[in-house]
């Protein structure tokens, strides 16, 4: 028995005209092929969840979509459509919908990876350089301990200091809290060391 949302109805009823047939088409093809997914919403728009999200689908003022979660993975080189949310485009009438053999092949694949726990590969974390200010710099080098403690924090706590020094608005606040941070470090703290043992 499929799992339905009075949400996801509601969703429905209130999408354009021209979305209705197309999302009530996509609801009872997922439950065809999952019939124990589970109907939520998320991000505001209907999700399907079989062992993870699955999949979803959302109406426009113009235009439907209909959105695989872990779709890199589905697809994998085969070429989908980046001209809108989801990978079949820009979806105005049921005729622009691939074939239901198609979309239910996808659905399993789907299936399949969320059954075996497959996870999306993560994108690598963009690294920001830091730009220590020269007036933070300058006033290290007077105090080799605050220094030494500065070189060996990891970056979140040197951009941490450098934010606040940075983020000051008029001169005499930055000097104030320039000096402060070079108190703090040669004392080994970090900029945000009152919340540590909260």
């Amino acid at each position: 028995m499929a799992s339905t949302d009075k949400r996801v109805d509601a969703y429905i009823d209130n999408s354009p005209e021209f979305a209705k047939p197309i999302l009530k088409h996509l609801r009872a093809l997922i439950h065809a092929t999952c019939p124990d997914a589970e109907e939520t919403i998320k991000w505001r728009m209907p999700a399907f969840v079989y062992h993870g999200i699955l999949c979803g689908m959302a109406a426009f003022k113009h235009h439907c979509a209909f959105a695989l979660f872990k779709h890199k993975l589905v697809f994998g080189d085969e070429s989908v459509s980046d001209e809108a949310m989801g990978q079949f485009g820009r979806i105005t009438a049921l005729s622009q919908l691939p074939s239901d053999k198609i979309i239910t092949r996808y659905i399993r694949k789907g299936m399949t990876l969320n059954e075996g726990g497959v996870k999306l590969p993560r994108a690598p974390a963009r690294k920001r350089a830091l730009t220590v200010p020269s007036d933070l710099s300058a006033a290290l080098k007077k105090n080799k301990r605050a220094l030494a403690v500065f070189e060996k924090f990891a970056p979140s706590h040197k951009r941490e200091y450098i934010e606040w020094i940075t983020q000051a608005k008029r001169d005499e606040t930055r000097t104030k809290r320039l000096a402060q941070a070079v108190e703090w470090m040669a004392e080994g703290k970090p900029r945000n060391w009152k919340y540590m043992n909260c």
